[in-house]
């Protein structure tokens, strides 16, 4: 794919909300089992009651009429204050954030067709962009692994929790608490817990980040959640050039 071919731009309407939540539907509904009421079933739209209040990121594809190719969901802390809340209140405890300028990321994904292209590094450039111009101090958000049952994803759970816990000062905590500490660290092999984590959550700790505290399953999206963060001040210089690269 040629990165001419694609803009990455905020959602300006309604059909740009539509045509993200119609590839979110795609993914999370068909792909990954998530529930979805009969209006949305209908109408091919996993959609929710915070949409309104987000911010959405969109891959547009030049070279397919401009279909909406890839997406994230993205909530600053002014917003949230104004609006509903922050999406991951539902799940996870995250008083430690208040005051902090905190941006949420959510509903990311990229059309089937698209991974392991350069769909996602534009999705990311477009969000180094929004945390520059918004002066973000603090990333995080809800990040999923398939499936409800926790003994398949033992190792991993339990790798995050040796390997990435968050500082003290970000370490939010799940409401339903599940321990994400599984294992002893000695039984944990590394590869078969590496193996287990979803691209996104690993591209994430690349990037400096971090987990909260416990898990939460969420059986009306068939996943188990994790907290991701990531403070913009500790990651380090290489990835941070990510965020803060001159621009021409």
């Amino acid at each position: 794919m040629d990165k001419s071919q694609f803009d990455v731009r905020l959602a300006q309407g309604a059909d740009d909300i539509r045509a993200a939540q119609r590839l979110r539907y795609e993914v999370f509904v068909e792909e990954m089992g998530a529930r979805a009421d009969q209006d949305s079933h209908r109408l091919r739209l996993e959609q929710d009651r915070f949409d309104p209040y987000f911010d959405h990121l969109l891959l547009i594809d030049n070279a397919a009429n401009g279909r909406v190719a890839g997406v994230y969901r993205l909530m600053r802390e002014d917003m949230a204050a104004a609006g509903i809340g922050y999406y991951g209140e539902s799940e996870f405890d995250l008083s430690k954030l208040s005051g902090r300028n905190a941006l949420e990321l959510g509903r990311s994904c990229v059309a089937k067709e698209y991974r392991g292209g350069v769909g996602m590094h534009l999705l990311w450039d477009g969000l180094g962009d929004y945390v520059m111009r918004h002066g973000v101090d603090i990333l995080f958000g809800v990040a999923s692994f398939h499936g409800t049952k926790l003994e398949p994803l033992k190792q991993a759970l339990s790798y995050l929790h040796q390997k990435y816990l968050a500082p003290e000062d970000l370490r939010v905590r799940s409401k339903a608490y599940v321990p994400l500490n599984q294992m002893d660290i000695n039984d944990v092999n590394n590869k078969e817990a590496l193996r287990s984590i979803p691209p996104l959550i690993k591209a994430y700790l690349r990037l400096g980040g971090f987990v909260g505290d416990g898990a939460y399953i969420d059986h009306s999206f068939n996943t188990v959640d994790v907290c991701l963060l990531m403070d913009t001040g500790r990651m380090v210089q290489k990835y941070r050039a990510f965020y803060a690269r001159e621009r021409s």
